[in-house]
């Protein structure tokens, strides 16, 4: 292939010698290659030389000529390839072996050293404008100044940080999950041992869509083993700096392993079991390299038989059979470390608990609805156990079985767990340690779950207040002397001894105040008996099957009712049962006449026209008011401001719950039926929605997954199980012993 270089220049003489030189260089590279790494790599030669043939005809060269320099090329190629495919079934892949000792001796000086690496595969040369020259670099000068430099922006970069979240949300990764879990973690042997797991990142800035800063100045510390939980408002930038993490943005060493739990499992025939077992990628790429290593062994026994003991091929042979023995027990240390033969049961377990049966963990990814794909995206990940673990809201995607199972497990969990959670009772059950996200800054609540933090930020506050207006006075008794005794002969050195104590203090900023937030739900007028009643109710889209079975239950003006229970039992089915959009197939559904619902779903936003602002989606859904009576209305619920007239989409998840709460009192409901109300509402506005939910006149019924609000507001537990909706003997805390036991009971639930 020596001759490619002339055959390129003759076919353009004209043309730029740095375009001739990369023709040069491609097709060189090319040549290298063989049949199968061509196919590996999904390259086309054709294809790869018309490229070429372009680039040089659009820079000046003869068409006619370029292409009888292609088609010259494309045999000269598939010659070329094949001769390279066989040489390789002969000798192995001479790429990672290590240098024949005995033919680097019969050389000794450095044209025929060059020409011997050339025969190996090592081109030590560099091709330039026809003739080759030594290349004169100090290489290990040159890696220890790409160190430095690596180093310099790697500290620029914790320094400054400008991540585009609005656009990495919204961007499809080309990525496969393989491919970005080794990118993110990739697997190397040895490099991690012994080193430190803890994260420290010390003053960065970050930023997010257009130039919007989240945080300055900010510090972030994780020490290894404890639970963090993240906390902070709607839109204050969470979310962000979880993805700035998981994708390494921030400076996190490179031997801490890495999963973010962000969107679900795309779907497809893999079955559910396998799916979470090929999460582990570490785990999938040694055991297809154990496989390969051992079908190699056996090849090279093979081959062994057809030389004699003492030819160079068996030395060759010899020497590539130490280096895969050496790699093979590299493999197996580190499956026997990860527990690759407990895999498969570990991954039931985690299922099972999530909720998905022994018969789901067989059916493909694809028949699992999108909530049900997340969870398989968090089973995945707890199988994975990465080092630093990022959760973000798990609570939403979960039923109350689901998160008992997840904090259990969490409280185990042997490395660094980073969550965001409005979810109180998750909090105090799995945080060991609070930050705080607001003002740009993140706040540490070290050895405190959510109600600890929650009564030391509130005193904290409360002595920065009081130390503020201590100061103020004390510069108001100072400025008060001053102006008093400023020009008086008597007391002037007094009066100016003041002014250089209040130049000398610190300049003040008043504290942080949190926004209140309050909701409420207008009052309705009375009905009298039954509100909703159910009598022997059964329902089932077949007959053979009945989603709900013998339900005896009802709801009046002053109930407060959580309907609680795995998810797919048949909750959903009860709600819309009730509100006579499904007819049951046996019983009855009584209602009284003038009776109005409320009905707030988990997928309210669908109903929304996101382009519009708050105020004009409402006059159109519900017209009959001005726009000022309609900011009015949103105000009460916390959309107060511009942010009634800003386009739906625009606001976050929390806000545009807020919107659909305001839209549901138009109707002036007499029952409010909730289902999964608190997601994604931030700590003040779920402190505004159970307030409201108090103060209602009307009756509650509210499918939730989030105990602390259960436990404030309902006063009756509806549970559904085993094709039934029964009335539950205790509170929300009770039914989660009941929950914890029954999993226990299994083997569900243990450590790991």
């Amino acid at each position: 292939m020596s001759s490619i270089g002339s055959q390129v220049r003759k076919a353009a003489p004209n043309v730029d010698s740095i375009v001739t030189e990369y023709a040069v260089g491609y097709f060189n590279h090319l040549s290298l290659l063989t049949d199968d790494a061509v196919q590996s790599k999904q390259l086309d030669l054709i294809t790869e030389v018309q490229f070429v043939s372009d680039l040089l005809v659009d820079a000046g060269a003869i068409k006619e000529k370029v292409d009888d320099l292609g088609k010259e090329l494309l045999k000269t190629l598939s010659i070329q390839l094949k001769e390279n495919q066989s040489k390789l079934e002969l000798t192995g892949d001479t790429s990672k072996r290590l240098l024949d000792i005995n033919v680097l001796q019969s050389h000794n000086s450095k044209a025929t050293i060059n020409s011997s690496l050339s025969m190996l595969g090592v081109m030590g040369d560099i091709e330039h404008t026809g003739r080759n020259m030594e290349t004169r670099v100090d290489l290990k000068k040159l890696a220890k100044a790409e160190q430095k430099i690596a180093k310099k922006v790697a500290k620029r970069n914790n320094k400054f940080v400008k991540y585009e979240a609005s656009k990495l949300i919204n961007q499809k990764n080309d990525d496969d999950y393989d491919s970005f879990f080794l990118k993110i973690n990739p697997l190397d042997f040895g490099s991690g041992a012994g080193k430190s797991k803890d994260i420290k990142i010390d003053t960065f800035d970050l930023y997010v869509g257009d130039g919007q800063r989240i945080l300055s100045d900010a510090q972030l510390t994780l020490s290894f083993g404890r639970r963090y939980g993240l906390v902070g408002q709607n839109g204050i930038g969470k979310s962000t700096l979880l993805r700035a993490l998981s994708r390494r943005e921030l400076n996190v060493p490179k031997h801490i392993s890495i999963l973010h739990v962000e969107q679900e499992l795309m779907g497809d025939e893999t079955l559910a079991l396998q799916s979470v077992l090929d999460a582990d990628v570490w785990r999938k790429q040694l055991l297809t390299e154990e496989a390969k290593i051992n079908e190699r062994l056996q090849e090279m026994d093979k081959l062994r038989e057809e030389f004699e003991e003492d030819s160079l091929e068996v030395k060759k042979l010899d020497n590539e059979r130490e280096d895969l023995d050496n790699h093979l027990e590299q493999i197996s240390e580190k499956l026997v470390d990860m527990e690759s033969d407990k895999a498969e049961a570990r991954a039931a377990s985690i299922l099972y608990g999530l909720g998905f049966s022994t018969e789901a963990q067989k059916k493909p990814t694809n028949s699992f609805s999108g909530g049900w794909r997340m969870r398989l995206s968090l089973a995945r990940a707890l199988f994975c156990q990465p080092d630093l673990l990022l959760l973000d809201e798990p609570s939403n995607m979960l039923d109350v079985p689901s998160i008992a199972y997840l904090s259990e497990y969490l409280k185990t969990y042997p490395s660094t767990v980073l969550t965001v959670s409005h979810d109180r009772a998750f909090l105090n059950e799995v945080a060991t340690d609070i930050i705080y996200q607001h003002n740009e800054r993140l706040d540490y609540y070290r050895g405190q779950n959510f109600d600890t933090f929650y009564a030391t930020k509130e005193e904290r506050r409360k002595n920065a207040q009081r130390e503020y207006e201590n100061q103020m006075a004390y510069r108001k008794h100072l400025q008060e002397f001053i102006d008093k005794y400023r020009y008086n002969a008597a007391k002037s050195q007094e009066a100016q001894s003041r002014i250089k104590k209040l130049e000398k203090l610190p300049v003040l900023e008043p504290p942080e105040e949190e926004k209140s937030i309050s909701f409420k739900f207008p009052d309705c007028e009375k009905l009298s008996p039954p509100i909703i009643q159910l009598q022997d109710v059964d329902f089932g889209y077949d007959n053979k099957e009945l989603l709900l079975n013998d339900v005896n239950l009802d709801i009046q003006m002053d109930s407060r009712i959580a309907l609680v229970g795995a998810n797919g039992c048949g909750k959903t089915t009860l709600l819309k049962v009730m509100m006579e959009q499904l007819r049951p197939v046996k019983g009855y559904v009584s209602r009284n006449g003038r009776l109005r619902i409320g009905y707030f779903t988990q997928h309210h936003v669908d109903s929304m026209d996101l382009d519009k602002s708050a105020v004009d989606w409402m006059s159109t859904a519900f017209p009959g008011k001005t726009d000022e009576e309609y900011r009015r209305h949103l105000g009460a619920f916390g959309i107060t401001g511009s942010l009634s007239l800003q386009k739906i989409q625009l606001l976050s998840g929390g806000q545009k719950s807020r919107v659909a709460f305001a839209a549901l009192c138009l109707e002036n409901p007499h029952i409010l039926v909730l289902d999964e109300p608190s997601n994604h509402l931030d700590t003040a506005g779920i402190d505004a929605l159970v307030d409201a939910l108090k103060n209602f006149t009307g009756g509650v019924l509210m499918v939730s997954h989030d105990i602390s609000v259960i436990d404030s507001v309902c006063k009756e537990i509806w549970v559904s199980e085993k094709g039934t909706v029964k009335r539950f003997d205790g509170n929300i805390h009770d039914y989660k012993d009941y929950i914890l036991a029954a999993a226990d009971a299994s083997g569900v639930v243990k450590k790991h």
